[in-house]
Protein backbone atom coordinates (compact mmCIF):
# COMPACT_ATOMS: atom_id res chain seq x y z
CA UNK A 1 0.00 0.00 0.00
CA UNK A 2 1.34 3.43 -0.96
CA UNK A 3 2.09 5.73 1.97
CA UNK A 4 -0.14 8.77 2.30
CA UNK A 5 1.68 11.95 1.34
CA UNK A 6 1.16 15.67 1.58
CA UNK A 7 1.56 16.96 -1.98
CA UNK A 8 1.77 20.66 -2.76
CA UNK A 9 0.42 21.53 -6.21
CA UNK A 10 1.49 24.94 -7.51
CA UNK A 11 -0.99 26.00 -10.16
CA UNK A 12 -3.76 23.94 -8.59
CA UNK A 13 -6.55 25.65 -10.54
CA UNK A 14 -5.01 25.10 -13.97
CA UNK A 15 -5.80 22.36 -16.46
CA UNK A 16 -3.02 20.07 -15.24
CA UNK A 17 -2.89 21.17 -11.60
CA UNK A 18 -6.59 20.63 -11.00
CA UNK A 19 -6.41 17.12 -12.39
CA UNK A 20 -3.28 16.29 -10.38
CA UNK A 21 -5.16 17.46 -7.29
CA UNK A 22 -8.12 15.21 -8.09
CA UNK A 23 -5.91 12.22 -8.86
CA UNK A 24 -3.83 12.62 -5.70
CA UNK A 25 -6.91 12.93 -3.47
CA UNK A 26 -8.53 9.91 -5.14
CA UNK A 27 -5.46 7.87 -4.16
CA UNK A 28 -5.65 8.94 -0.53
CA UNK A 29 -3.09 11.74 -0.48
CA UNK A 30 -3.53 15.16 1.08
CA UNK A 31 -3.10 18.13 -1.25
CA UNK A 32 -1.93 21.65 -0.52
CA UNK A 33 -3.54 23.61 -3.36
CA UNK A 34 -1.34 26.62 -4.12
CA UNK A 35 -2.94 29.24 -6.32
CA UNK A 36 -4.05 32.86 -6.29
CA UNK A 37 -7.61 31.59 -5.83
CA UNK A 38 -7.21 28.04 -4.53
CA UNK A 39 -10.13 25.64 -4.56
CA UNK A 40 -11.92 24.76 -1.34
CA UNK A 41 -14.62 22.43 -0.11
CA UNK A 42 -12.70 19.14 -0.03
CA UNK A 43 -11.43 18.15 3.43
CA UNK A 44 -8.39 16.52 1.82
CA UNK A 45 -7.44 19.74 0.00
CA UNK A 46 -5.91 22.60 1.97
CA UNK A 47 -6.27 25.84 0.01
CA UNK A 48 -3.18 28.06 0.17
CA UNK A 49 -3.56 31.47 -1.46
CA UNK A 50 -0.20 32.43 -2.92
CA UNK A 51 1.03 34.56 -5.80
CA UNK A 52 3.79 32.75 -7.66
CA UNK A 53 5.26 36.16 -8.49
CA UNK A 54 6.05 36.62 -4.77
CA UNK A 55 9.12 34.48 -3.97
CA UNK A 56 8.87 35.06 -0.22
CA UNK A 57 5.21 34.01 -0.05
CA UNK A 58 5.97 30.98 -2.20
CA UNK A 59 8.86 29.91 0.03
CA UNK A 60 6.65 30.27 3.11
CA UNK A 61 3.93 28.15 1.52
CA UNK A 62 6.42 25.41 0.75
CA UNK A 63 8.03 25.39 4.19
CA UNK A 64 4.88 25.20 6.28
CA UNK A 65 4.39 28.73 7.57
CA UNK A 66 1.93 29.51 4.79
CA UNK A 67 0.16 26.16 4.74
CA UNK A 68 -1.24 25.72 8.21
CA UNK A 69 2.04 24.33 9.48
CA UNK A 70 2.09 21.50 6.93
CA UNK A 71 5.37 20.84 5.18
CA UNK A 72 4.74 18.96 1.90
CA UNK A 73 6.45 15.68 1.16
CA UNK A 74 6.50 16.55 -2.55
CA UNK A 75 5.80 19.54 -4.76
CA UNK A 76 4.26 19.57 -8.23
CA UNK A 77 4.97 22.66 -10.33
CA UNK A 78 2.15 22.99 -12.86
CA UNK A 79 2.24 26.63 -13.91
CA UNK A 80 2.08 28.07 -17.41
CA UNK A 81 1.82 31.57 -18.85
CA UNK A 82 0.10 32.76 -22.00
CA UNK A 83 1.65 34.59 -23.67
CA UNK A 84 4.92 32.88 -22.78
CA UNK A 85 6.97 34.44 -19.98
CA UNK A 86 10.30 32.67 -19.91
CA UNK A 87 11.73 34.70 -17.00
CA UNK A 88 8.67 34.05 -14.83
CA UNK A 89 8.60 30.33 -15.52
CA UNK A 90 12.31 29.81 -14.85
CA UNK A 91 12.21 32.12 -11.82
CA UNK A 92 9.29 30.34 -10.16
CA UNK A 93 10.95 26.99 -10.79
CA UNK A 94 14.20 28.18 -9.20
CA UNK A 95 12.34 29.47 -6.15
CA UNK A 96 10.57 26.14 -5.65
CA UNK A 97 13.75 24.13 -6.15
CA UNK A 98 15.75 26.29 -3.75
CA UNK A 99 13.07 25.97 -1.05
CA UNK A 100 12.74 22.22 -1.59
CA UNK A 101 16.49 21.64 -1.55
CA UNK A 102 16.72 22.93 2.01
CA UNK A 103 14.33 20.23 3.21
CA UNK A 104 15.06 17.43 0.78
CA UNK A 105 11.58 17.65 -0.72
CA UNK A 106 11.04 16.01 -4.09
CA UNK A 107 9.87 18.32 -6.88
CA UNK A 108 8.08 17.24 -10.03
CA UNK A 109 7.98 19.95 -12.69
CA UNK A 110 5.33 19.55 -15.36
CA UNK A 111 7.21 21.18 -18.19
CA UNK A 112 6.84 21.39 -21.94
CA UNK A 113 7.33 19.11 -24.91
CA UNK A 114 9.74 21.62 -26.44
CA UNK A 115 12.54 20.43 -24.16
CA UNK A 116 12.42 16.92 -25.65
CA UNK A 117 14.51 15.73 -28.58
CA UNK A 118 12.60 15.47 -31.83
CA UNK A 119 12.05 11.88 -33.04
CA UNK A 120 14.62 10.98 -35.65
CA UNK A 121 16.14 14.42 -35.43
CA UNK A 122 19.41 13.68 -33.65
CA UNK A 123 19.95 16.49 -31.16
CA UNK A 124 17.20 18.70 -32.60
CA UNK A 125 14.83 19.84 -29.88
CA UNK A 126 11.08 19.77 -30.42
CA UNK A 127 11.11 23.53 -29.73
CA UNK A 128 13.20 23.97 -32.88
CA UNK A 129 11.24 21.54 -35.04
CA UNK A 130 8.46 23.22 -37.05
CA UNK A 131 6.92 19.81 -37.67
CA UNK A 132 5.75 19.89 -34.04
CA UNK A 133 5.96 23.55 -33.03
CA UNK A 134 4.54 26.19 -35.39
CA UNK A 135 6.28 29.55 -35.26
CA UNK A 136 3.51 31.18 -33.22
CA UNK A 137 3.95 28.61 -30.42
CA UNK A 138 7.73 28.60 -30.36
CA UNK A 139 8.04 31.16 -27.48
CA UNK A 140 6.01 28.79 -25.28
CA UNK A 141 8.24 25.87 -26.24
CA UNK A 142 11.42 27.87 -25.65
CA UNK A 143 10.17 28.90 -22.21
CA UNK A 144 9.82 25.22 -21.33
CA UNK A 145 13.43 24.63 -22.38
CA UNK A 146 14.52 27.47 -20.07
CA UNK A 147 12.54 25.85 -17.27
CA UNK A 148 14.41 22.57 -17.75
CA UNK A 149 17.72 24.45 -17.76
CA UNK A 150 16.74 26.03 -14.42
CA UNK A 151 16.21 22.55 -13.02
CA UNK A 152 19.54 21.29 -14.34
CA UNK A 153 21.33 24.24 -12.74
CA UNK A 154 19.99 23.32 -9.29
CA UNK A 155 22.28 20.45 -8.34
CA UNK A 156 21.18 20.29 -4.71
CA UNK A 157 17.50 19.53 -5.26
CA UNK A 158 15.65 16.25 -5.83
CA UNK A 159 13.72 16.99 -9.01
CA UNK A 160 12.22 15.38 -12.09
CA UNK A 161 11.03 17.23 -15.20
CA UNK A 162 8.01 15.65 -16.89
CA UNK A 163 7.45 16.68 -20.49
CA UNK A 164 4.00 16.02 -21.94
CA UNK A 165 3.73 14.99 -25.59
CA UNK A 166 3.10 17.54 -28.35
CA UNK A 167 -0.66 17.73 -27.73
CA UNK A 168 -2.20 17.94 -24.26
CA UNK A 169 -5.84 18.68 -23.50
CA UNK A 170 -8.86 17.70 -21.42
CA UNK A 171 -10.14 14.20 -22.07
CA UNK A 172 -10.77 10.82 -20.51
CA UNK A 173 -8.88 9.13 -17.71
CA UNK A 174 -7.87 5.72 -19.02
CA UNK A 175 -5.10 5.16 -16.49
CA UNK A 176 -2.83 3.99 -19.33
CA UNK A 177 0.16 5.70 -20.86
CA UNK A 178 3.58 4.90 -22.25
CA UNK A 179 6.63 6.33 -20.51
CA UNK A 180 9.90 7.46 -22.05
CA UNK A 181 12.82 9.75 -21.30
CA UNK A 182 14.31 12.56 -23.37
CA UNK A 183 12.73 11.99 -26.79
CA UNK A 184 9.20 12.87 -27.89
CA UNK A 185 6.92 9.84 -28.05
CA UNK A 186 4.09 9.19 -30.47
CA UNK A 187 0.97 7.10 -29.95
CA UNK A 188 -0.74 4.76 -32.41
CA UNK A 189 -1.18 6.50 -35.75
CA UNK A 190 1.86 8.70 -35.17
CA UNK A 191 0.06 11.33 -33.09
CA UNK A 192 1.88 12.66 -30.03
CA UNK A 193 -0.81 13.32 -27.43
CA UNK A 194 -2.24 12.55 -24.01
CA UNK A 195 -5.23 13.68 -21.99
CA UNK A 196 -4.63 15.95 -19.01
CA UNK A 197 -6.33 13.29 -16.91
CA UNK A 198 -3.82 10.61 -17.89
CA UNK A 199 -0.94 13.04 -17.51
CA UNK A 200 -2.11 13.51 -13.91
CA UNK A 201 -2.03 9.73 -13.46
CA UNK A 202 1.60 9.75 -14.64
CA UNK A 203 2.45 12.60 -12.27
CA UNK A 204 1.13 10.82 -9.19
CA UNK A 205 2.65 7.52 -10.33
CA UNK A 206 6.04 9.24 -10.52
CA UNK A 207 5.63 10.68 -7.02
CA UNK A 208 4.60 7.34 -5.56
CA UNK A 209 7.28 5.34 -7.38
CA UNK A 210 10.12 7.68 -8.40
CA UNK A 211 12.28 6.66 -11.32
CA UNK A 212 15.99 7.31 -11.64
CA UNK A 213 15.70 9.63 -14.66
CA UNK A 214 15.66 13.42 -14.36
CA UNK A 215 13.77 14.03 -17.60
CA UNK A 216 10.81 11.83 -18.50
CA UNK A 217 7.88 11.98 -20.88
CA UNK A 218 4.64 10.13 -21.47
CA UNK A 219 2.19 9.56 -24.30
CA UNK A 220 -1.27 8.06 -24.69
CA UNK A 221 -1.38 4.27 -24.79
CA UNK A 222 -4.49 2.49 -26.02
CA UNK A 223 -3.63 -0.71 -24.21
CA UNK A 224 -3.40 -2.75 -27.37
Amino acid sequence: MTARRAIAVLGATGMVGSRVTDEAVARGHRVLALSRRPPGGDPEVTPVAVDANDPRALREALTGSGAGGTVPDAVVVAVRTFPADEDFLAGVTRTVLDAAARRGTRVLVVGGAGALRSPGGGHLLVADDPAYVPAEYRPVAVAGVAQLRACQAQTGADWVYLSPPAVLGPGDRTGRYRRGTGTLLTAAGGRSWISAEDLAVAVVDELENPGAERHVTVVHHDGG
